[in-house]
């Protein structure tokens, strides 16, 4: 278990915390800046955030450690599972409150929305670290 939790277990953890506690503050001050003193939706609202964070932590661990070089294909086969995921929760949320009319498009908008944020964060900084290897690979040939 240590090894696990050395490996990704608590770098999965810290991100999950930090994500899902912005996330939070940011909603809680947008509902004061918009004069709601309580979340309307309550603590299913903040039960629903904690999954969807956590559908979008799996996606980052997921691409992070599937052994596919290619980084395109690594970010569909990461999209498509956790994008039916998260539309699945919005699915089963329907059974234990109504949805808003707009809940899928927003998932999708929202899930996608980040996942090409950080897909092409991701895309850039792989670019830039093989620049910096072949660069610093360049110098030492010239040295030797």
């Amino acid at each position: 278990m240590k090894r696990i939790w050395e490996n990704w277990l608590r770098e999965s953890v810290f991100i999950y915390s930090v994500i899902y506690t912005a996330a939070t503050i940011a909603n809680s001050v947008l509902y004061l800046m918009q004069g709601y003193r309580n979340d309307p939706s309550g603590n299913w609202h903040e039960l629903t955030r904690a999954v969807i964070v956590l559908i979008g932590v799996t996606a980052y661990e997921m691409a992070k450690r599937l052994p596919v070089k290619n980084l395109l294909l690594r970010c569909v086969l990461v999209y498509i599972p956790t994008m039916a995921l998260a539309f699945g929760f919005v699915w089963l949320n329907g059974f234990i409150e109504p949805l808003a009319e707009s809940a899928y498009r927003d998932i999708y908008i929202n899930y996608t929305g980040l996942f090409i944020i950080a897909a092409a964060s991701a895309i850039t900084g792989s670019r830039i670290r093989k620049k910096k290897t072949a660069r610093s690979a360049d110098r030492e040939t010239a040295d030797s």
